[in-house]
């Protein structure tokens, strides 16, 4: 905890913003600490080393930012990446399927995504590849970033003030996060692979 504490310190507001963005729009940014980041800048908030709103509002403009960043590369790189007949990852027949899909979940997919590590990488970039009309994904864009920004971080600060030398067990805490928040991931996988 230590060590990500004083990441958000040292980077303060813009650090997280930059963060949020390059996890949430940049398709290499999988892998950096999004619930992790955003709790642990509400249980700083609770300590008294940031600002609350200050923290909800890098976090909701990192995320409205990223995401549409994440789509626009979808929208223009992404139909020529799954062009090729035989490839093996990128089928053509996906382009169909995602369509279908954000028709069908397109705003359910876009506003819960945020919620899920990975997923929210992916789902940006895989509306744009399926032209999600941009006018009503940036509507759910905007309202994932704003449940998203201001619910995990005021759950940090929360508990921040709750619990004392909270920021001793947070990791603890974010693994369970991480945990529960792929296990409907994999529900998924497995029921349609029984399918």
């Amino acid at each position: 905890m230590h060590d990500l504490t004083a990441l958000i310190l040292s980077a303060s507001y813009f650090g997280i913003l930059a963060i949020v963005f390059a996890e949430t729009g940049l398709l290499v940014g999988f892998f950096l600490p999004g619930d992790s980041l955003l709790l642990a800048a509400g249980v700083l908030a609770a300590n008294g080393d940031l600002n609350l709103g200050g923290v909800m509002v890098a976090v909701i403009v990192g995320a409205v930012l990223g995401c549409v960043a994440g789509y626009w590369i979808g929208h223009r790189f992404g139909r020529n990446i799954f062009s090729q007949p035989n490839a093996k990852f990128f089928k053509p027949e996906y382009i169909t399927r995602a369509e279908l899909f954000f028709q069908k979940y397109g705003w359910l997919a876009v506003i819960l995504a945020r919620f899920v590590p990975v997923v929210r990488t992916l789902v940006p970039t895989m509306a744009g590849v399926s032209r999600m009309p941009l006018g009503l994904f940036n509507l759910y864009n905007i309202a994932g970033a704003v449940l998203w920004g201001v619910s995990v971080p005021a759950l940090g600060y929360y508990l921040g003030g709750l619990i004392p030398n909270l920021d001793r067990y947070i990791l603890i805490i974010v693994g369970g996060v991480a945990v529960v928040s792929v296990i409907p991931i994999i529900f998924k996988v497995v029921q349609a692979r029984r399918a």
